[in-house]
């Protein structure tokens, strides 16, 4: 392996690795000392720290569904979500066409986010969550370190291609 291929494949695996530690400690530290939909209160209707236990997906889609199936279902998509994702973060690199950095922190945090989410399916069958914010009388769904890592990677993804798009039509990029 020459020394470039090495290097584009350490800064996601750091990232990959802080996130999904910062993830299990956060979730540990909840289940360890919060009983189970027990709340604290960190500013009065903007943010609460919370324990819940989520079944399903994002916003709780599919937590209805048969436990099997659901299993199935979330385990599936994460793993296939993951490989995707790695074969992209870990397959040298084009010289004739590096990708931005921004797209590696980007797919990196979305891979830790979905890691750190299937952990908790796999070894607990549900997700933990514990971060509940308020704007206003709207009260955002629960979430973690993973769900905030797979949403600001999303974001970072849109944010590059948005910018590649940009420069492309200038004829720059």
């Amino acid at each position: 392996m020459n020394q470039s291929a090495g290097n584009h494949r350490a800064g996601p695996a750091i990232i990959i690795a802080v996130v999904v530690l910062l993830d299990r400690l956060t979730k540990w530290w909840i289940v360890a000392h919060l009983p189970a939909w027990d709340m604290y209160t960190i500013y009065p209707g903007v943010i609460n720290i919370v324990h819940a236990e989520n079944p399903g997906a994002a916003f709780g889609v599919l937590s209805e569904g048969h436990p099997a199936l659901r299993a199935i279902v979330l385990v599936g998509i994460s793993t296939t979500v993951l490989a995707f994702i790695a074969r992209i973060l870990w397959s040298a690199p084009r010289p004739t066409a590096p990708e931005p950095p921004l797209l590696r922190v980007s797919l990196a945090l979305v891979f830790a986010g979905a890691l750190g989410n299937l952990i908790d399916r796999v070894w607990r069958g549900t997700v933990t969550d514990f971060v509940q914010v308020f704007i206003g009388s709207y009260e955002f769904p629960a979430f973690n370190v993973a769900d905030s890592a797979i949403t600001m990677g999303a974001a970072l993804l849109i944010a590059g291609l948005a910018r590649v798009e940009i420069l492309r039509r200038r004829g720059t990029a």
